[in-house]
């Protein structure tokens, strides 16, 4: 939907709950338009995101859903939640307000990102990644539509609409397909158990893609979703040391042999030059798999020290190292046979 077919979305008035004076339409989606506002008691710009009237019980859930999971957050790399409520049985939501591109639209613009960039976009996303985990939530959608860059700051993930806490009852049924179809990992496509681990395959195929400029499972939603179950990513040679180690490490097909996020945002945030960094790559096959459990964070913005960086990329480098030999496709799971139910299923 355009912009300006959204701003007739309702009857939304033009101050909602009696604070927030609405501006132009930022973006709108099957569900939601988000719009540019004015909070008149604070005198700040935010951003008003407003649910569509007249949802189905699984819309209604999944909005009650990301509000009470963005009230949970609170980390630098991630879009605030101010406020939420009801307005003539319209949910919304107020969060900051990122001036600035997605990822996607700056991949779409080209040119690609070189390398640099591309390890500091990775370890602020990492990072935020290892804080929604550690608190007990997988987001489940990170795509580069979901990445706010903000002007000279640090990028902002987004949208937590089919995030679910990891604790809690899945909320689609069984089997179903939740996420973005270039950006699922080879278990969700599987339908088996979604975990951090999924989030860190999906962060390697962003980033992959902000380096290339393409996505790396391009086409309709089954040619997509089925197409990482017969190949692996394709990481470009002639990267910087590290680099690509730590992509192939995030995007093995089996998620037991995925690094965490806190691991990738330490190797990420490590100067590939340093000696620390040459050791881990050169580490033997033999060292230790990293633990996939929950880790404790330091304060955000922190830069981790030079040994959890080692450490870090030295797990990192054993994974892909004792990675087994490449074996013939696993058999899908049972609606991958069947490509219209598949279809209706990932978005």
């Amino acid at each position: 939907m355009a912009p300006d077919e959204a701003a007739a979305f309702g009857d939304a008035p033009r101050v909602v709950a009696g604070r927030y004076e609405l501006g132009p339409v930022l973006g709108a989606g099957s569900s939601a338009v988000v719009h540019r506002a004015r909070d008149l008691r604070r005198g700040v710009e935010v951003a008003i995101k407003c649910f569509r009237p007249g949802g189905s019980e699984r819309d209604l859930r999944q909005q009650r859903q990301e509000m009470a999971l963005l009230a949970r957050l609170d980390h630098p790399g991630l879009v605030r939640l101010h406020d939420g409520g009801l307005v003539d049985d319209c949910p919304f939501v107020v969060t900051d307000l990122v001036e600035g591109p997605t990822l996607a639209q700056r991949i779409a613009s080209g040119p690609p990102l070189a390398p640099g960039p591309v390890r500091r976009l990775g370890a602020h996303l990492a990072d935020a990644l290892a804080y929604v985990h550690a608190v007990g939530i997988v987001h489940r959608d990170v795509k580069p539509a979901n990445v706010l860059l903000g002007n000279g700051g640090r990028p902002r993930l987004a949208d937590f609409g089919i995030a679910r806490a990891l604790e809690a009852t899945a909320a689609t049924a069984d089997g179903c397909v939740v996420g973005t179809a270039a950006y699922l990992a080879p278990e969700q496509v599987r339908g088996e158990r979604v975990a951090p681990a999924t989030d860190v395959y999906a962060l390697g195929l962003v980033l992959l893609e902000a380096l290339t400029g393409r996505r790396e499972y391009p086409g309709a939603a089954v040619e997509s979703a089925t197409a990482r179950l017969y190949r692996s990513p394709a990481v470009p040679e002639g990267l910087p040391a590290g680099l690509s180690t730590v992509l192939n490490a995030m995007m093995q097909d089996d998620p037991r042999r995925r690094p965490p996020a806190a691991a990738v945002a330490a190797a990420l945030s490590a100067d590939p030059a340093s000696p620390a960094a040459s050791l881990a790559l050169r580490s033997s096959a033999r060292s230790r798999v990293v633990n996939h459990g929950r880790h404790r964070l330091g304060r955000p913005g922190t830069r981790p020290v030079s040994r959890i960086a080692l450490a870090a990329l030295t797990a990192i480098v054993a994974m892909v190292s004792v990675a087994a030999a490449p074996s013939a496709p696993r058999t899908a799971a049972a609606d991958l046979r069947d490509p219209i139910k598949l279809s209706a299923k990932v978005r």
